[in-house]
C-alpha cells in the first residue's frame, strides 16, 4: 500500500457513498483505503447490499459481491468481510496485513463500549463531529462503565467536550470538560476544564474558578505556559480576494462535519 497504487479495476460513474464520513467513493482501491484505515467505522453502514450492488454493477465484479453477499446477515466478522476486499487486488503488502489483522485482534478483544468509543473517535478523526456527539452521549447513558476500562466515562466527557470545541460550540463544550471532571477529579481532567473555562470568561471568573475548584500554583503555572504558548501561534492571515474562497470551504465543511 506505500507508494502511488494504480487502479486495477474500472472507476465507477456512480459513486458509492459512505455514509459514516459523507464521502464518495469511486474504486476499489478508495474502498480498500478506507476500510484500511477505519475500522472502526466498519460497521452495518457498509457491510450491507448496497455495497455489494455498487461493487457488481459499478466496478463489474460480481464474484467479490457474491463472496461478500454470503456473509451479510450471518453475523460475520469485520475480518470475514475485509479480507475478500484487499485480497481481490492484493491491496495489502505481507507487512500491512500482519498489522491489520494485529489491528483486528485488538478490536475483537475489546469491551463493546471501548469499541464503540473509537468508533466515536474515528469519526472526530474524519471531521465528522456531530456523528461522534451521538455516539458518545449514546455511551454516556449506560452505566457502569469505568468496569469495562477504567477511566472511560471521564475519557467520554473530555471527548464529547472536544466535539462540541469543534464545532464552536463552547458552553456545552464547557460543561462537558465539567463533568470530565467531577467523574473522578484528576488533575489532567482539571487542567482541560480551566483552559476552556478560561478562553470562554473573563479573567475575574477564571480566578474564582480555579480558586473555588482548589487548582495549585503549579498547576496554574502549567495553564500559564500553555495559553502563553497558543498566543505564539501564528496567526493565519486573510485576505479579500480569498474571503469567498474560504467562505466556501468553511460552509462546506460545516455541512460535511454535522451532516447537513
Amino acid at each position: 500500500m506505500s507508494g502511488y497504487i494504480l487502479c486495477q479495476t474500472k472507476k465507477a460513474e456512480i459513486p458509492y457513498f459512505i455514509e459514516n464520513i459523507c464521502t464518495n467513493i469511486y474504486s476499489l482501491e478508495e474502498l480498500c483505503y478506507y476500510l484500511y484505515h477505519n475500522l472502526y467505522l466498519v460497521d452495518q453502514t457498509i457491510m450491507n447490499e448496497g455495497l455489494c450492488t455498487w461493487l457488481q454493477e459499478e466496478l463489474n465484479l460480481p464474484k467479490l459481491a457474491a463472496k461478500l453477499r454470503a456473509k451479510i446477515g450471518k453475523f460475520a466478522s469485520a475480518e470475514d468481510f475485509l479480507y475478500p476486499i484487499f485480497k481481490e487486488i492484493n491491496y495489502l503488502t505481507y507487512e500491512e496485513l500482519k498489522t491489520l489483522n494485529s489491528k483486528i485482534q485488538k478490536l475483537d478483544a475489546e469491551p463493546p463500549a471501548v469499541r464503540e468509543k473509537q468508533k466515536g473517535d474515528a469519526l472526530v478523526e474524519n471531521g465528522m463531529y456531530v456523528h461522534a456527539i451521538r455516539v458518545y452521549q449514546k455511551l454516556l447513558e449506560k452505566k457502569e462503565l469505568d468496569e469495562e476500562r477504567e477511566g472511560l466515562r471521564e475519557s467520554l466527557w473530555h471527548n464529547l467536550g472536544c466535539a462540541y470545541t469543534y464545532l464552536f460550540q463552547m458552553e456545552k463544550a464547557l460543561e462537558c470538560f465539567r463533568e470530565a471532571y467531577e467523574t473522578n477529579h484528576s488533575r489532567k481532567a482539571l487542567k482541560c476544564y480551566l483552559l476552556a473555562f478560561h478562553s470562554i470568561r473573563t479573567p475575574a471568573e477564571y480566578e474564582g474558578a480555579a480558586a473555588d475548584l482548589g487548582a495549585d500554583r503549579e498547576l496554574l503555572e502549567e495553564i500559564k505556559k500553555e495559553l502563553a504558548n497558543f498566543a505564539k501561534e501564528p496567526r493565519i492571515h486573510v485576505h479579500n480576494k480569498n474571503i469567498d474562497h474560504m467562505l466556501e470551504n468553511f460552509t462546506r465543511d460545516y455541512h460535511r462535519s454535522t451532516g447537513s
